[in-house]
């Protein structure tokens, strides 16, 4: 069955994350699968002329890392074992990115992260803007989790959790995860012949949970289905679509727009969907009163600027959450603040171009961007 959504067409899908797991990058010796992850790039570079603006979520690292220290057990040995190979494998990674990505004539950028630089308000809000930064640039940011220092308390478990959280941060339309399976089946389709494709989920509850096999079937990377479907879950709450499709074809983002099979977990409709995780789940460290004009700017989806602000009250660092009010002290926005209190307090009510001279730094020009702002 193809869909509207199937391929997530460039026309449809402005900004795309592409998670590749290791089973399908790095053969079983240990090595990259150069001519395949070409066809990758092949694909990437035909979205990206389309107008799609990529990121990669890249695994292998580790796999790399381990052949050519000669580890055991793929480098997983042990968690010492695990890092060194990640410090050794993410060089020969992103190597191999940047080269096939220039001969497309495209730029590649490394970023690398653990859980901790996601669940930290200030370094996601920096992630977040390097992002933006590079896709406004036309740069392909490849991520792959920091391995060589993430420890067990630190890290994601799995890159498809990792690509679902980039996808959170970077605003993007949807997820797609290439995998060494070509969707969500009613059961494990190894060992049971009767196993249907669900090729789309609109809700993720407990029947869509039950058909999750938590194994990964190459021994290789380190998510099954079940970190899929958690990953699903994270997307969706973003309000970004998520799709898990067979990478094994040569060039699989389009042999999957062509109508090969593949499962899409639909994610809630509108921007507000986008961002319902911010108005819901974080606590609130500080109020910002801004006066009329600001707030019908930010009625039609402008960021907040100092020059509006009137009032700034509770203390609260750069990245926490703080609630915008109007004149009359109701609150019709939430997001995360740009500066520190004390910054605030010293450029309300100024013009953008003044906050330098009064902070001696660069500066942002928004107090808070709309990027991480949700309407109340």
């Amino acid at each position: 069955m193809v869909t509207t959504l199937t391929g997530f067409p460039p026309a449809l899908i402005k900004r795309l994350v592409v998670k590749i797991g290791s089973a399908l990058l790095v053969d079983k010796a240990g090595a990259i699968r150069s001519e395949w992850l070409a066809g990758v790039v092949a694909d990437i570079a035909a979205r990206t002329k389309a107008g799609q603006q990529i990121i990669v979520v890249s695994s292998g690292a580790i796999a790399l890392g381990a052949r050519r220290l000669s580890l055991p057990k793929g480098g997983r040995g042990s968690l010492d074992d695990a890092q060194a190979a990640a410090a050794v494998g993410q060089i020969a990674l992103s190597g191999h990115w940047a080269q096939l990505l220039g001969e497309q004539a495209l730029t590649a950028a490394q970023m690398l992260l653990t859980l901790d630089d996601l669940e930290n308000r200030r370094r996601y809000l920096n992630a977040a803007a390097t992002l933006e930064r590079l896709l406004s640039l036309g740069v392909i940011p490849v991520i792959n989790e920091n391995d060589s220092v993430a420890t067990t308390e630190i890290r994601f478990g799995d890159n498809d959790r990792l690509a679902a959280r980039i996808g959170q941060a970077a605003r993007a339309d949807a997820v797609v995860l290439l995998s060494d399976v070509d969707g969500l089946y009613t059961a494990n389709p190894h060992s049971n012949p009767d196993a249907q494709l669900v090729r789309e989920v609109k809700r993720i509850d407990a029947d869509i949970l039950a058909m999750a096999d938590g194994g990964s079937g190459s021994g290789m990377g380190s998510g099954g289905m079940a970190s899929k479907i958690e990953a699903a879950r994270i997307a969706n709450s973003a309000g970004a679509h998520l799709a898990i499709i067979s990478g094994e074809p040569e060039r699989p983002l389009s042999a999957w727009e062509q109508g090969a099979n593949g499962t899409i977990f639909l994610a809630q409709t509108g921007n507000r969907a986008r961002k319902n995780w911010l108005a819901g789940r974080l606590v609130v460290k500080g109020r910002i009163t801004v006066d009329a004009g600001a707030a019908r700017a930010l009625a039609n989806g402008n960021s907040l600027l100092p020059a509006g602000v009137t009032a700034v009250e509770g203390r609260f660092a750069r990245g926490d959450v703080v609630d915008v009010l109007n004149a009359e002290g109701r609150a019709i926005a939430r997001g995360l603040a740009e500066y520190d209190a004390d910054d605030a307090v010293r450029i309300a009510g100024r013009r953008s171009e003044e906050i330098a001279a009064l902070l001696g730094e660069a500066v942002r020009p928004a107090l808070v961007h709309r990027d991480h702002m949700v309407m109340l």
